[in-house]
């Protein structure tokens, strides 16, 4: 791949000129210089100050996207020259998927012997970071992402549920928020995808997690599953995280208990789609 494109990159990545110098290992003269030339192969401008603070020009941001293809294809190009396969597959994942989603993929790719993998559990900012540094193949989130700047397809919508113990008398019933307003509610820590899902369905319901009588957050599946299986509250999350759990019943309220989309994103105009078909498809083998 290009040395200039190599750099705008990780201009792109950093905006700023010496912290791109210091990773690439160059003076930050040597980064203005390749900067420039760039431009003035493409005659537009890619970056601009505005008040001593540097941003990414439309036509940069249009660049970007096909330079971080570019990288991903040259790799492939180098593969393809030598004849080789990729020998071992990148995938990033947020952490439901991760955790309780993908399990059956990834026991089931991996009992080919010429299957290596990583699996990398974080959240959709650092994960689509991840992309741009083509440190993954591709990402399978729950959070938002640009739909101009990566390709995508829908995996599948999952249940976003209602959670409480067995003997609760919310279990297997429809209510009203008023009705949950008493209970404690123990949530994810902020900034993670399901909290987030939650106070937006919430505020878009005219509440707030402050309506609750008591606020628990912890970061913590495990944690969190085992304070609702002593009922000392309640809290929602994705089904799949409590699935066949027979200490754990469920419960629907109208505006915060429907399906969220689990979305497979990949840098646009690569190979990606393909490995990450191929490694779903080991979803539902035996």
């Amino acid at each position: 791949m290009d040395q200039k494109l190599r750099t705008f990159l990780t201009l792109c990545q950093t905006m700023n000129y010496r912290i791109a110098a210091d990773k690439l290992h160059l003076s930050q003269p040597a980064v203005t210089k390749q900067i420039q030339a760039l431009e003035n192969a493409l005659h537009t401008k890619l970056f601009i100050y505005d008040r001593h603070t540097l941003h990414k020009t439309e036509k940069c941001l249009l660049l970007e996207r096909y330079a971080i293809s570019m990288q991903y294809q040259f790799e492939e190009l180098q593969l393809a020259i030598t004849g080789r396969e990729r020998s071992k597959l990148r995938v990033g994942a947020t952490k439901t998927i991760g955790d309780y989603v993908l399990i059956d993929a990834i026991k089931n790719y991996l009992r080919s012997p010429n299957h290596e993998l990583s699996l990398v559990v974080d959240n959709t900012k650092n994960l689509l970071q991840m992309l741009d540094d083509n440190r993954l193949d591709f990402a399978i989130i729950e959070g938002r992402f640009s739909k101009t700047k990566y390709d995508h397809y829908l995996m599948r919508m999952e249940p976003f549920v209602g959670i409480c113990t067995k003997n609760s008398p919310l279990c297997g019933k429809e209510v009203t928020i008023e009705e949950l307003l008493s209970e404690t509610i123990i949530v994810r820590e902020e900034g993670s995808g399901t909290r987030r899902i939650f106070e937006e369905r919430l505020a878009e319901a005219g509440y707030e997690l402050g309506d609750f009588t008591r606020q628990v957050s912890i970061s913590s599946f495990v944690s969190i599953k085992a304070l609702v299986q002593s009922g000392i509250g309640i809290s929602f999350l994705y089904h799949s995280v409590i699935a066949n759990d027979p200490l754990i019943g469920t419960f629907s309220v109208k505006p915060l208990t429907k399906p969220h989309p689990f979305h497979v994103v990949y840098t646009r105009n690569t190979n990606a789609k393909r490995y990450s078909e191929q490694f779903l498809s080991c979803q539902d083998k035996d």
